[in-house]
């Protein structure tokens, strides 16, 4: 029997689709009615709000940090990375 006072389970599908978009909503990259939509899901999503209190936070640390110059090879061991990880989760993908 559901409890009338818990509120209900938050979709997963709609979890992973907010999770997409966090980042985004983080930089102020989104309209008022998506940021609505996400401060919405946040307020009724414990797991979602604390993902996005984590990501706050590691974005804060982050922009505290001193910039470094990095290496060119590094960058471009880190762009293939980056690439080869695009296309694995493109290719988990189904449309």
């Amino acid at each position: 029997m559901t409890d009338p006072h818990r509120p209900p389970e938050p979709h997963h599908a709609h979890c992973r689709e907010l999770f997409a978009r966090l980042s985004e909503y983080l930089d102020r990259e989104l309209d008022e009615i998506q940021c609505r939509e996400i401060e919405g899901h946040l307020n009724a999503c414990p797991p979602c709000q604390a993902c996005f209190e984590t990501l706050e936070r590691t974005v804060a640390l982050c922009r505290q940090m001193p910039s470094r110059p990095v290496s060119g090879d590094f960058a471009r061991r880190l762009r293939e990375a980056v690439a080869r990880m695009g296309a694995a989760a493109g290719a988990g993908r189904t449309s």
